[in-house]
């Protein structure tokens, strides 16, 4: 556990512990939400956050009010989850993708891409982009999914703030991108719209990667900057359902802060890229 973390793991009293514990249990008996392992330091300041929103003074009446109203239910859910992205974020990790894990791709008659843990989408568009640019699309599917269904309306409409698109071009450049970025989409005095050639291959859907088993075999799964929310429990339920959703040999990448080591099954993978935690399901032995 990082020292920030357990600073404040200990800020929260006996009391506001139990208080936390019991809002957890409440949305999973209520919903099948289930936030139980996730880091509490992380739920914590998102729960008092809505709190402060609310204007309320203790986790209990703010489950009590979610208890009773469905509009705070569903605001207390989308503060919950997890909603930071950006396009090409980390651009070493989609220049490493490009070329090292594409060449590999080639070769397979079709290819089917897991984005886990989406959000509003931008980095799987940034991947469908990469793949329209390597001549894959046409054979490529794929699957974004997020627990949030607002995250997903958003993302499904393919529309971000034009102020965000000049550090997503700086993104693009530095991750190898071969075109000038502005060509993938239009604008207005708000918004940029990503173009129909760039969603045809994108497939969102509602997924929970807590309480949702395995849905289909993929080439590669990419669950970044996700794992790092979860307890050490739930890490490795997640994990085994990563694994089991691979094909033979494919590949999984995870987030700059996280690593197929810290898992019980990471002998089941080899690295393939580590710096930019591009993993390969390893061979079965014989």
């Amino acid at each position: 556990m990082s020292p920030l973390v357990e600073s404040e793991e200990q800020e929260m009293n006996s009391v506001e512990h139990i208080e936390l514990s019991l809002l957890l249990e409440g949305l999973y008996q209520l919903c099948e939400y289930d936030f139980r392992h996730y880091v509490r330091s992380s739920l914590r300041r998102r729960v008092l956050n809505r709190m402060k929103a609310e204007g309320l003074k203790t986790i209990t009446a703010l489950l009590n009010k979610v208890l009773h109203d469905s509009a705070c239910l569903t605001r207390l859910l989308n503060d919950m989850s997890i909603r930071v992205t950006e396009m090409f974020r980390d651009p070493d990790f989609f220049s490493v993708f490009r070329s090292k894990v594409v060449p590999e791709l080639r070769a397979f008659p079709e290819i089917r891409i897991w984005h886990a843990g989406c959000a509003t989408g931008e980095e799987a568009y940034s991947m469908a982009i990469m793949m329209l640019e390597e001549g894959l699309a046409e054979k490529t599917r794929i699957y974004a999914t997020d627990m949030n269904e607002k995250a997903l309306e958003v993302a499904r409409r393919g529309a971000f703030p034009l102020k965000q698109m000049q550090a997503y071009t700086r993104n693009y450049q530095e991750s190898g991108g071969a075109k000038s970025f502005s060509e993938y989409y239009t604008t207005d005095s708000q918004y940029a719209y990503l173009d129909e050639e760039v969603k045809k291959s994108l497939i969102f859907a509602q997924h929970n990667l807590v309480t949702d088993g395995s849905f289909n075999e993929f080439h590669v799964i990419l669950c970044r900057n996700v794992l790092i929310y979860f307890d050490y429990e739930l890490q490795q339920h997640v994990h085994r359902l990563l694994y089991s959703s691979l094909s033979n040999r494919g590949f999984l990448g995870l987030g700059n802060k996280e690593s197929i080591f810290n898992s019980a099954d990471r002998q089941l993978y080899e690295e393939f890229a580590p710096r930019e935690k591009i993993y390969r399901k390893a061979a079965p032995r014989r």
